[in-house]
């Protein structure tokens, strides 16, 4: 078992993955801001395959500096995206932020793309099961708000 420990945050976007996880004091790895630092814009598909191709590298970086926690702050809704971050030199773990949906897409209001992300993701969304690793609800205090139950 490794003493380094990624926790993969879980969650809609405009959840409060963020705002938990730099609440945290580790090192945060974010696709979102690979993609703007790669190319700009918040989504190109085609430049997809290297956003992650980073990802996994600026992990495996900073656990190779020494840290010993590395969060990757990205949705992780579905089992297979979590099951590309297995690996035999770091466990696992899920930071789960619980906000309604409703939350979410107001947050989100401004951005038709981002609505439409959304709403794609709470239909396919595939909850952490018990084989995955350790899992626990992240507290989230935003704008005043206390997270809610889905």
């Amino acid at each position: 078992m490794s003493d380094k420990t990624l926790i993969l945050m879980v969650g809609l976007p405009r959840s409060g993955k963020s705002t938990w996880a730099r609440d945290q004091g580790h090192p945060i790895v974010n696709p979102d801001s690979i993609r703007l630092a790669l190319h700009g814009k918040a989504y190109i598909q085609n430049a997809e395959h290297y956003v992650w191709a980073i990802a996994h590298t600026m992990v495996d970086a900073l656990f190779l500096a020494g840290h010993d926690t590395v969060i990757l702050d990205a949705c992780n809704n579905s089992r297979k995206r979590r099951d590309e971050w297995k690996s035999d030199r770091w466990t696992s773990e899920f930071a789960i932020v619980r906000e309604k949906t409703a939350v979410c897409l107001e947050r989100a209001s401004d951005d038709e793309i981002l609505t439409g992300v959304i709403n794609r993701m709470v239909k396919y969304h595939e909850p952490v099961m018990e084989d995955e690793g350790k899992s626990y609800q992240a507290m989230v205090r935003q704008e005043g708000l206390e997270p809610s139950p889905n």
